[in-house]
């Protein structure tokens, strides 16, 4: 489970920052990027959390991965506070990006044994749950190339093989299907769909409107920092206003 309470997080701004977004925050000397946002991510749930680009979505998430330290408020996972306790959620979270950060030299099969034996995996459970993780996310054939040799795609299969192999109880996907093309996207929508089936907590972030009507039981909207909508997908279709979900998605944004 994920508890997100009363979360802010304010990024200082040195001068050169300060002229470079403008006039508007020529004597700023913070930018607040999550402003007082509140939810909670369930097991056997996928928990979308939408909003524009600059909307604080991947910083909320960095927050909850322990990657940033919150300004104030406070996150729990998987029954650990962020700050008290960062190493016990490291250990129970897989963090899943677009920006893959790979070893080019390793292979697959190599860079996947090396964050195992990182979280002292035992070899058989390690090799067991590796070849499940392939056959999922259909890895075999370039299992043993060097990651400098392989596709977009293929390199991102392999991220989320690595933040995967220790089987952790939370899942965080911070828009794991961008840029990506249609096969590899669909093999990515599986594993969360899969991930869900074993009763994981799942937050996943994205811009696809499409993903989001797919796949999510429950979703936050968060713009410019602020939270402007939490519940179950079932009530934000129930009081849309506009035919489409990119529409009414586009009038809430506006409108706040």
């Amino acid at each position: 489970m994920i508890k997100v309470d009363h979360l802010i997080k304010e990024f200082k701004l040195n001068r050169r920052q300060r002229r470079e977004m403008g006039e508007a925050f020529k004597k700023a000397r913070a930018i607040t990027a999550v402003n007082d946002i509140s939810f909670e991510c369930t097991p056997g749930k996928i928990f979308g959390l939408l909003g524009p680009n600059g909307a604080g979505k991947t910083t909320t998430l960095r927050m909850i991965a322990t990657m940033l330290k919150p300004t104030a408020g406070n996150v729990i996972v998987a029954g650990y506070e962020v700050n008290k306790e960062p190493q016990k959620v490291r250990e129970n979270i897989g963090f899943m990006t677009g920006q893959t950060a790979l070893y080019d030299r390793l292979t697959p099969n190599e860079m996947v044994k090396y964050i195992a034996d990182l979280h002292g995996m035992d070899s058989a459970v390690m090799k067991r749950r590796r070849d499940q993780i392939f056959t999922l996310l259909d890895m075999h054939d370039f299992a043993k190339r060097r990651i400098g040799r392989l596709s977009s795609g293929m390199k991102q299969k392999t991220s989320i093989a690595r933040n995967i192999i220790h089987d952790p109880d939370i899942m965080v996907f911070d828009e794991p299907t961008s840029g990506l093309d249609v096969m590899t996207s669909r093999a990515i929508i599986d594993l969360i769909h899969s991930c869900k089936e074993q009763g994981k907590t799942v937050i996943f972030s994205t811009h696809r409107m499409g993903e989001v009507k797919l796949i999510c039981d429950d979703i936050a909207i968060i713009h410019k920092g602020k939270l402007f909508f939490n519940g179950a997908l079932e009530k934000f279709e129930a009081q849309m206003i506009h035919s489409s979900f990119e529409d009414e998605f586009i009038h809430m944004v506006e409108e706040a």
